[in-house]
């Protein structure tokens, strides 16, 4: 495995360094933003871009490829069995509470299989180096993963402002996500238009679902510009002109997806949408229900999965993780509860991550009582030393803990892009790098060679 800090060194990047504040401005211009909501009120605010990249050599991606592509395998596996015939439940492999207890199971997605059997048609894989260069998977996301756009944009303003620095170095191009995306909803269309809906401009992402429609040709649509039919689900035009839809990328989360089967309270669905999905009329990216993969209680089985489904040996590894379910582990989370990295399970975003090197002696004994009381709720972890990466601040070099979330495109066959969101904190001693949580972004180069 590759050090990304000395390949650093063989690349002349100062071109694309001097250009930073500009590419940044750029990225504000566009709207290349950030928005969350949190106590009734919405705040927008810039990701920032660091213009140092991560660098992946050619073997070490296709290591990770190899890992990736066996991985969302094994989940899209897992998801039509556990809404269909459950015979990993019945075989022991996962106990029922841990699927059925998922915040993300949605109990109204049984017996539904999406069109040629794909449910994770764009996931999101969050991955570290550690400093033993081995990389590791931190979470897998099969919902609404987020995150493309921003390299995307990022590289093409880095090549305006620096072309010499791709001319120079053998990066693998990054700007076929856009067709990547348009070949798994083509794959899976059923006949008529694909459609980008968004929630509207209040989404965190919004400036994404502009973009990626853009890129895959896609309309762009909010919820009210469409209508279900007799089971057939239609985008109104302006003119009153309706086309068919065969394919929907749905950056709506499931309970507010459908107010006829999920929450009634939803004003950001479309009524009976579900019911074309269910009649096979539609495709909906990614398939609802999905979340329950996205589960970290479900991350902690998804090696066991793979031997399972696949009759393979992981090729990526988990972090080292405990289920305080099991006598074994809760022992072990107990005695060892300062040394670990203590996660909710239902939570995302960096938000219910908890260190217990950080707690005072009364916390860590009202953590442990949390966690006997409801073991399912909680997974405990090593903590990873971090491959730290250099960044650029205030003109002088330092060192920021950084993850990778990769994308795997799935159509016929799974594709992992050849580039990736690489995150990283904000703060030089955090382990915690979400956007939501104020951190910042890098492109992420592949070398061909």
């Amino acid at each position: 495995m590759y050090n990304s800090n000395l390949l650093l060194g063989v690349i002349n990047l100062y071109g694309l360094i001097e250009h930073t504040d500009e590419i940044n401005r750029l990225l504000a211009r566009y709207g290349v933003k950030f928005g969350i909501y949190k106590n009734n009120v919405f705040n927008e605010r810039l990701f920032p871009f660091d213009a140092v990249p991560r660098i992946i050599s050619k073997d070490e991606f296709d290591y990770l490829e190899r890992g990736l592509k066996q991985r969302v395998k094994a989940l899209n596996i897992f998801l039509k069995d556990i809404y269909t015939k459950k015979q990993i439940i019945k075989d022991k492999i996962i106990p029922e509470e841990f699927v059925y207890g998922a915040a993300g199971y949605m109990m109204e997605c049984e017996g539904a299989v999406p069109p040629k059997d794909v449910f994770a048609h764009i996931s999101g894989i969050d991955l570290v180096q550690g400093n033993d260069m081995r990389w590791y998977v931190l979470e897998d996301n099969l919902r609404v993963p987020s995150g493309a756009s921003y390299p995307m944009i990022a590289r093409e303003l880095c090549r305006r402002a620096s072309p010499d620095t791709f001319r120079a170095n053998t990066v693998v191009d990054n700007r076929n996500y856009g067709d990547l995306l348009r070949n798994a909803l083509d794959y899976v269309n059923t006949g008529g238009i694909n459609v980008v809906l968004t929630p509207g401009r209040f989404n965190s992402a919004f400036f994404e679902h502009s973009y990626l429609a853009e890129k895959t040709g896609a309309v762009f649509a909010m919820p009210q510009d469409l209508f279900v039919e007799g089971n057939v689900l239609y985008y109104s035009e302006y003119s009153g002109k309706r086309q068919r839809v065969g394919a929907v990328y749905r950056r709506i989360n499931d309970d507010f997806m459908d107010p006829m089967t999920f929450r009634a309270d939803s004003l950001l669905g479309v009524p009976h949408i579900m019911d074309a999905y269910r009649a096979g009329n539609v495709a909906l990216v990614n398939a609802p229900g999905n979340s329950v993969a996205d589960d970290k209680g479900i991350y902690y089985y998804v090696p066991a999965m793979i031997k399972y489904y696949l009759g393979e040996e992981p090729i990526l590894s988990n972090a080292p993780t405990y289920l305080p379910f099991y006598e074994e582990d809760m022992k072990y989370v107990l005695d060892n509860i300062q040394k670990l990295v203590i996660k909710d399970v239902a939570e995302s975003g960096g938000y219910g991550v908890v260190f217990g090197s950080e707690l005072s002696l009364e916390r860590v004994y009202e953590l442990k009582k949390m966690i006997q009381k409801e073991p399912r709720r909680f997974i405990a972890q090593d903590v990873i030393q971090f491959n730290d990466l250099k960044v650029v601040e205030n003109g002088a070099w330092t060192e920021r803990k950084a993850d990778l979330r990769a994308f795997v495109l799935t159509g016929e066959e799974p594709v992992v892009w050849k580039s990736g969101l690489t995150r990283f904190s904000k703060d030089a001693n955090s382990f915690v790098v979400n956007s939501s949580q104020g951190g910042g972004f890098k492109d992420t180069w592949v070398l061909s060679r």
